[in-house]
């Protein structure tokens, strides 16, 4: 696997021309939003249908990830080749604003524009499914789980985009009203959107008395 071997670039699709000041390129912020988030949308075009999936994935140094059945129609369609966009999203909070049209989301968000390469080697399948596993639940692939089968390797389609063509959009702060606006009697500000996760909930069919484990108790991504 590339190890940091191609660098993110401004193109013209990830240059923002509207409010550019709130356009980021760097990997350092690039990285943080994507690993802090759990799924991903996948929008491209075939045979003339736009098409758009939400699934998960994972990021790997410079390289970001996919998966799904190896007959699934949206999947051997990426597998090809063909180019995708790719968009990831956190919500960060309501922005309420003294005008209607002035309200807006705070929000930290990465687009992604390539073409996919299908992942062939088993023996390079088996750590990415480990890595989609503790993208998700960090030390999981680690707890005693069935290993992964070579039959569910064969089964797996993975596809791999290098984070050559990638931008992050972020918004921050309280709205921007006119300035006559603030004026108005009107409550204005922002409600924090906070993604919490509940207590663990054990699986009714557990067939030995296990104790939760402390990654799960402690669980937040």
């Amino acid at each position: 696997m590339n190890k940091h071997n191609s660098q993110n670039k401004k193109t013209k699709r990830t240059t923002l021309n509207r409010l550019p000041q709130r356009g980021h390129y760097d990997q350092e912020t690039l990285y943080s939003i994507l690993d802090s988030a759990l799924i991903c949308n996948v929008a491209y075009v075939h045979e003339s249908e736009p098409r758009a999936i939400p699934t998960a994935f994972v990021r790997i140094e410079n390289e970001f990830f996919i998966h799904g059945s190896r007959v699934a129609g949206n999947i051997k369609a990426l597998a090809s080749g063909i180019m995708a966009c790719i968009s990831v999203t956190r919500l960060d909070g309501l922005v309420l604003a003294r005008s209607g049209f002035n309200h807006s989301m705070n929000y930290r968000s990465v687009i992604i524009y390539g073409s996919g390469t299908k992942v062939d080697s088993n023996e390079e399948k088996l750590p990415i499914l480990n890595a989609f596993i503790d993208h998700l639940i960090p030390g999981r692939s680690d707890d005693g789980l069935k290993p992964i089968s070579k039959q569910n390797l064969i089964d797996t389609t993975l596809i791999k985009y290098p984070l050559n063509e990638v931008s992050a959009k972020i918004r921050t702060g309280h709205p921007n009203d006119e300035n006559d606006d603030y004026n108005l009697p009107v409550w204005a500000g922002i409600i924090p959107i906070l993604r919490q996760f509940g207590d663990p909930i054990t699986d009714p069919k557990m067939r030995f008395p296990t104790a939760v484990p402390d990654y799960v108790k402690t669980y937040q991504k």
